[in-house]
C-alpha cells in the first residue's frame, strides 16, 4: 500500500514538475526553479536554536535571549545566500558522444554566470553522485556526465539535478532540469563466425584491378591525418623524430567487402550486432566496403566518417527520432 502510494506521488510530481520546467537546450535558474528546503545539520541547528530559546524564557537571561535571535538571523541570513547561490545561473547543454550498448555515453554541459560567482554547485543525475563546480563571474564551466547504453538508438538524459548547500550547508536549494539531451547507442558488437560467412560477400570485377587501401602487401609510408588507424603507426620514424606516419598497404579493388542484413539470420538485433563488429572490423583495416540494411545501401567506401556512418545507420534501423 505505502509503496503504491509512494509511486503515485513520484508520478504526480514528475508531472507537475515537466509543466513548470518543461524541457529546453538552455535555462537561467530563477525563482520558480529552485526549491529549497533544511538539511540534517539545519534541522539539528533549529533545534538547537529551541531549547535556548527555552532556556532563556525559564532563566530571563537577558544574553540568552541575544544569542538565540543573533544565531536565528544567521540561520535566515544562510537560507537567502544558499538560495542566491544558484538564482541566475545559466544552463546549457553541450552535445553527447556516442556509446555502444553496455557503455558508457558522455553527456556535456556548460555552466555560465554573467552576474557573480557561484560556489560549490553540485551537478549529476542522482543526489549521491554529484560533481561539485565552481563558476566564476563571467566564465563559463564545462562538466561530462555518463550514462549506461541500454538499448540501441537515442537513449534521452533524465532530469538534470543541479544543488548547492553553500555557505554553512544549513539549507539545499536544488532544480531538475531537462536539457532535452540524447545520446546515440550503437549496437553491441558481437563476433558470430558462421554468421559472418554468410553476411560478408565480395563483389567482384575483373575490369576493375586498381590497387587501394587495403591489408594484403606493403605500400609505403603516408603522413597521419586525423581519423586514420593507431594501429597502422609507423612508430619507429615517430621515436626518432621524423613525425607521424601510417603504413599503407594495397589490394586489389575487386576485392570489395559487402556487409549485408539479409544474408544473416537470427533476429533483427543479432544481425545488427554481427554488422556491427564487421564494420570496426573492416574499418580499423582501412578496407573498402558496403552496408546493406533493407531499403539502404551506404558505400562502398573506407575511412572514419563511413565508419560513422554505418555505425549511425545501425544504430537507428527501425527506430524513431527522439
Amino acid at each position: 500500500m505505502f509503496k503504491t502510494l509512494r509511486n503515485r506521488l513520484k508520478q504526480w510530481f514528475a508531472g507537475w514538475l515537466a509543466r513548470r520546467i518543461p524541457p529546453v537546450q538552455r535555462l537561467r535558474l530563477q525563482q520558480k526553479h529552485i526549491f529549497i528546503i533544511p538539511t540534517r545539520i539545519g534541522i539539528a541547528y533549529a533545534g538547537a536554536l529551541v531549547l535556548m530559546l527555552l532556556v532563556a524564557i525559564n532563566y530571563q537571561n537577558s544574553l540568552a535571549y541575544a544569542l538565540t535571535f543573533l544565531l536565528a538571523s544567521l540561520g535566515l541570513l544562510t537560507m537567502f545566500h544558499t538560495w542566491r547561490n544558484l538564482a541566475g545561473l545559466i544552463v546549457s547543454a553541450a552535445g553527447s558522444e556516442a556509446c555502444f550498448v553496455g557503455e558508457q555515453g558522455l553527456y556535456r554541459l556548460r555552466l555560465h554566470s554573467d552576474s557573480h560567482d557561484y560556489q560549490a554547485i553540485a551537478v549529476g543525475w542522482q543526489p549521491q553522485q554529484l560533481t561539485v563546480l565552481d563558476v566564476q563571474r563571467g566564465a563559463e564551466q564545462s562538466a561530462e556526465l555518463s550514462l549506461i547504453g541500454q538499448r540501441r538508438g537515442w537513449q534521452q538524459a533524465p532530469r538534470l539535478r543541479l544543488e548547492t548547500r553553500f555557505p554553512l550547508g544549513l539549507f539545499v536549494a536544488w532544480s531538475q532540469i531537462d536539457l532535452a539531451q540524447a545520446v546515440l547507442v550503437y549496437p553491441q558488437p558481437k563476433d558470430d563466425p558462421l554468421q559472418v560467412s554468410a553476411g560478408v560477400g565480395e563483389e567482384d570485377d575483373s575490369q576493375h584491378s586498381n590497387e587501394r587501401a587495403g591489408v594484403d602487401d606493403y605500400h609505403g609510408l603516408a603522413v597521419w591525418q586525423p581519423g586514420d588507424s593507431l594501429r597502422r603507426i609507423h612508430w619507429k620514424a615517430w621515436s626518432k623524430g621524423q613525425g607521424l606516419f601510417i603504413k599503407q598497404f594495397s589490394e586489389q579493388q575487386g576485392q570489395q567487402q559487402i556487409l549485408d542484413f539479409e544474408r544473416l539470420s537470427g533476429d533483427v538485433e543479432h544481425r545488427l550486432s554481427v554488422l556491427c563488429a564487421q564494420v570496426l572490423k573492416l574499418s580499423d583495416t582501412q578496407q573498402l566496403f558496403s552496408l546493406l540494411l533493407p531499403g539502404q545501401q551506404i558505400g562502398p567506401d573506407a575511412g572514419a566518417e563511413h565508419r560513422q556512418r554505418c555505425l549511425r545507420a545501425l544504430a537507428l534501423y527501425g527506430v524513431d527520432k527522439p
